[in-house]
């Protein structure tokens, strides 16, 4: 009953976030055919990201390489734009996970409700940031990205938990680190590989960092976005691609691949993290030195 209740509520909290959305695109058209980006290959980079999601590979991070590398889309605009083409992709696997998945629905509504503050406090201060602040904190995000995921190729973290429900302290720390992940979110840094390694170490079944990290998602990246949209600073042509192509790849990762070996390729996605990372970082340390 309660999952149905969640169920429910992504799909009001989508409704919300495409009003906005579609609002804002009819009142902007002339920025939106402004907006860089190639139309032919948007749609097949919206789906590979979001097909890559599904398995748990950080959508922020593979789409913060591929436009910053082909500058679809400003430094000041990439928090905001990775933070939109999401709210929709995310939604559609939040759906699949969390009727496929058991997790304690005391812990899930808890790290839900806990993103969710996070997310609709942080852009406020985002979009006051300078572009030098951007890139610093997307830098080593990125980096922060392939560690662990490097990490969870060395086997250095724990994935042997049994658990799905959270108690006492364990669910209170939860909770805050949740809170500062939407947070995160709104700076470009993604939330997906820091709650997969926080459902590691807490002891809940590794399968339960799907439902509680997309159902978070689901959530919080409309709400966050929504105010992003509200101050324009965003890449209307990048969210619409993704809002259509990225649920393609979502379902065809969920209907038709359903599982997917992706141990060499996270090497891959490693090494264009990290060249991504140093890609935005150099010219700022160099300008610093």
């Amino acid at each position: 009953m309660t999952k149905n209740i969640i169920l429910a509520l992504i799909v009001l909290i989508d409704g919300y976030f495409l009003f906005y959305f579609v609002r804002d695109l009819v009142k902007n058209k002339a920025e939106f055919q402004a907006d860089p980006g190639n139309n032919y290959a948007l749609p097949f980079t919206s789906f590979l990201i979001f097909f890559l999601s599904t398995f748990g590979i950080s959508d922020f991070a593979i789409g913060t390489a591929i436009y910053s590398h082909f500058k679809w889309v400003s430094i000041k605009k990439l928090p905001g734009t990775l933070n939109a083409q999401c709210a929709i992709p995310v939604s559609a696997m939040t759906l699949f996970y969390i009727t496929a998945i058991s997790v304690g629905i005391k812990t899930l509504v808890v790290c839900i409700i806990c993103q969710i503050i996070g997310a609709y406090i942080g852009p406020r201060f985002v979009v006051k940031l300078p572009e030098k602040t951007i890139k610093i904190f997307v830098g080593i995000g990125l980096i922060i990205a392939a560690f662990l995921i490097f990490a969870g190729q060395m086997k250095w973290i724990p994935t042997n938990g049994t658990a799905t429900e959270l108690y006492g302290g364990k669910l209170i720390l939860a909770g805050f680190l949740m809170f500062l992940y939407g947070a995160l979110n709104n700076i470009g840094i993604g939330s997906f590989s820091l709650t997969m390694v926080t459902v590691y170490l807490l002891g809940l079944n590794p399968a339960a960092a799907f439902p509680i990290m997309m159902g978070a998602c689901a959530f919080s990246l409309p709400i966050g976005s929504v105010q992003f949209i509200k101050y324009g600073d965003y890449s209307r042509r990048i969210t619409l691609f993704a809002s259509v192509f990225g649920v393609l790849g979502v379902l065809v990762a969920v209907f038709i691949v359903k599982a997917l070996n992706v141990y060499m390729l996270k090497w891959l996605v490693i090494f264009v993290l990290l060249y991504s990372a140093y890609s935005m970082l150099a010219g700022q340390f160099k300008h610093q030195s």
